[in-house]
């Protein structure tokens, strides 16, 4: 089993924060931690806070239980509350991890308590089923029926209008 991987995960981003000052993505009242880090399946589950993200992060704990991805390649990871998409790292320190965008950048937190309160419960709220989105059978979230809008052709006359993806319910201006 490995060990709880913040420690390293703070220390390399840590590096990362002072080499990025001055750049408008960083929020200055924000510093790298890492929040609530626990063990989560097979897995380090917890919160990495910089001051220019917050993400979710999964790092192997049980190395024959971890299957790596490729740096930037997505995988979605069930969890109690639903399915995530989690991007694959990867270096020389940290070894393999994946992540998963809670906000980016963190221009909203005014302050590091505030941010670190968020982190707190966003990680407890990822496992409470009781936040999985509840679809009735063969019923099309809004995600996806946007996505399918989308997909169809737009005239003109819709495009100059505003009206992209429409579905013909649209009231006309």
């Amino acid at each position: 089993m490995r060990p709880d991987p913040s420690p390293r995960l703070v220390d390399f981003y840590r590096v990362a924060a002072a080499r990025m000052q001055g750049l408008d993505v960083v929020n200055c009242a924000l510093e790298v931690e890492a929040i609530g880090f626990a063990p989560w399946k097979d897995h380090w589950l917890g919160v990495l806070l910089t001051p220019w993200f917050m993400n979710l992060v999964l790092a192997p704990r049980d190395p024959e239980r971890w299957v790596a991805l490729a740096t930037g390649v997505k995988r979605l990871h069930a969890f109690p509350a639903g399915d995530f998409e989690f991007i694959g790292a990867c270096d020389d320190v940290l070894g393999d991890y994946a992540m998963c965008s809670l906000f980016s950048p963190v221009r909203e937190f005014a302050d590091q308590p505030t941010a670190r309160l968020v982190a707190q419960h966003a990680r407890v709220a990822l496992l409470d089923a009781e936040n999985a989105e509840r679809a009735a059978p063969n019923a099309e979230g809004p995600i996806a029926g946007v996505e399918r809008r989308l997909e169809q052709p737009v005239s003109r006359r819709d495009l100059l209008r505003g009206r992209l993806g429409a579905t013909g319910d649209e009231p006309r201006r």
